[in-house]
Formats: structure tokens, sequence, C-alpha cells
């Protein structure tokens, strides 16, 4: 019988932004322990070795952290499958283990435990489960997938169908208040319960909310301008926003982006909104304008929290929130 394929989940701090994407490479700290691989295979000498370099840590912490060096450097093999959910651009992130294990303090001080990868699929947090959402978002910094791998493995191979409608273990998750969830929840509604146009008229009374006049354009195919915004009533007063709308959960281009900024004449502004993000290039492209800027789905959800109270019935029944107090997160002293 052929031996189970290992998919690994990892969590790495903002401090990477999307460096790991960008350059190939997973990566994890305590650098003081020093090189693992000349450790030996023995877990008992990973905690000795977390206990010597980290004496200040907690006795029932060492046992944890020793796990996740034994794995990273032991236990991962080339040709495994990881999960990289990164927190800058809310993607699940998956790629195949193509490096033994290095040291490499030159690379990063404060995370030189490192192997390459090879990402080859690239997916929206809300494309997944909520089941599958939770296992990834084990509060371990490296960890086994085994629950949901039927999932996963189908997205590996190209073969995830996202959902048509809102699963209710969403719909409760966001009721619990944790922001993650929330945001989720959001852009999954926004994804699976609007068409396109009823995304734009939702935008629209977003700006709305926000103190400026909105008018949708007319349905006569992707001209690339949705929505016309203005702050005064007629219309005439600078400044005028030319806004396009995109309801994906794919990321946007460089293309895609120029095709609005087209249509900017002097004096106006472009604004692109999606439930994804942008490449690379599109943000560059933005940078260079003066008069464009780009919101992700990310901050799609901040804005909808920050003017939620002043949406109309319908929008507040479409995405029922309460106001609520979560922890705030708290950095790890070795991490």
């Amino acid at each position: 019988m052929a031996e189970e394929q290992a998919i690994w989940g990892i969590h790495m701090e903002r401090h990477h932004e999307l460096r790991p994407i960008q350059q190939g490479y997973i990566a994890i700290g305590w650098p003081a322990v020093g090189d693992l691989s000349k450790l030996p295979p023995d877990r008992e000498q990973f905690k000795k070795a977390v206990s010597n370099a980290y004496p200040s840590t907690k006795a029932g912490a060492v046992p944890v952290v020793a796990g996740t060096l034994y794995r990273f450097s032991k236990e991962m093999k080339k040709g495994d499958l990881v999960i990289y959910p990164s927190k800058p651009n809310r993607m699940v992130n998956l790629g195949t283990i193509e490096s033994d294990y290095t040291f490499d303090a030159a690379f990063d001080k404060k995370y030189p435990n490192k192997r390459s990868v090879k990402w080859i699929k690239h997916f929206s947090r809300t494309e997944f489960s909520q089941s599958a959402l939770h296992e990834i978002g084990s509060a371990v910094t490296l960890f086994q997938v085994r629950n949901n791998a039927d999932e996963f493995l189908s997205a590996f191979k190209g073969q995830l169908v996202a959902s048509s409608e809102v699963d209710e273990e969403t719909a409760i998750a966001a009721s619990e208040a944790t922001e993650e969830s929330t945001r989720d929840f959001v852009l999954k509604t926004l994804k699976s319960k609007l068409d396109p146009y009823q995304f734009e008229r939702f935008i629209g009374h977003l700006l709305e909310c926000m103190g400026y006049y909105a008018r949708v354009t007319q349905r006569s195919g992707d001209a690339g301008v949705d929505i016309i915004a203005h702050k005064d009533i007629l219309g005439f007063e600078p400044p005028i926003i030319k806004i396009q709308c995109k309801q994906v959960l794919s990321n946007i281009g460089q293309p895609e982006v120029a095709q609005l900024y087209g249509h900017v004449q002097h004096g106006e502004f472009g604004l692109f909104v999606t439930l994804a993000d942008y490449t690379a290039q599109a943000r560059q492209f933005e940078r260079g304008k003066h008069n464009l800027r780009l919101i992700n789905g990310d901050e799609l959800a901040g804005l909808i929290f920050d003017h939620y109270e002043k949406f109309e019935p319908r929008y507040q029944t479409l995405l029922p929130l309460k106001q609520s107090y979560i922890p705030a997160s708290v950095p790890t002293e070795n991490e």
C-alpha cells in the first residue's frame, strides 16, 4: 500500500509579508537553537536544546517548540505538500517542498530555519469550507493537515468547487465574532448572495454611507467604469471618482487596472474594488498613479465594518453583524 502523502500547514509572521510566495520558501524562528541538522533525530535532544537556548521558556511550552523544530527539520521531506495561509493578502497558498532543511542566518537572522517551496496554487480563503479554514487556522506554527485532507488535495489538483451558498457553519463562526471568520463571512456572502450588478449597487451604497453621491452606470457591457461617485448632488464639482467593481476571488492584474485608468480624465480619480487582491504588477501600476486607488477584499471588509451602522436595512439583513470585542493577538517572544 502506497504511503499517504503528508500535507503540512504552516504559519509565518507578518514580518515575512509576501516574500515566502515571491521567493519560494517557508521559514520558522527560534534562531538561538542553532543549526537543527546538527541535532540527532531524537525529540528529547530537541527539548534540551530549546531549554538551553531559551531558559526563560515555560516548561509546558518547551515540548511544543521542540516538536515544531523537530518536524520542520527531521520529518518534512522533499515532495511533501504544504499549505500557507498568508495574512497580508488573505490567500491560501499551496505548494510542494523542494529542498532539504537548511539553516541560513544570512537570509534572515530571526527566521533562519528554511526550506524551499514551489508554490503551485493560490486561492481566496472564501473558496474553502469553514471546517478547512478552522484546521489551517491552528494556533501552532507547524502542523499536519488530516481532517480536511481530501478538500485540500482536490485544491492541489485544481478541482476545488466553491460553494454557491454561505454554509451554516460560516454564519455561526461569524456570529462568534472572531475577526477573521467575520471577514470570511462578509466576503463569501458578497460573492454568493449577489449578482455582479447587485454587487455594484452594494458598493455604490457603501460609498453613499461614506458621504458620496454614487451613480451606478447602465448595464451596457463592461466598459471599465461601473460607478461614478462625487461629493455634490449634480456631479459637477470635483473630485469625480470612477469605480470599477470585480466580484471575483482571483487576483486582479495590471491590464484590468490599466483599463479602468484609461477612462480617468485629468482631475478625476480611479478606484478599483475587488473581493480578492491584486498582482504585484497591478500594485506597481498603482504606485505610479497619484489618482488611483486599489481596494482589496480585506480593505473592503474593513470599510463595511466602519460604516455598517449607516447601511440600509436590506444590506444589514444581507450581512447580519453585531459589534463584539475579541482578545488582541500578542506576539510570541521567539517568533
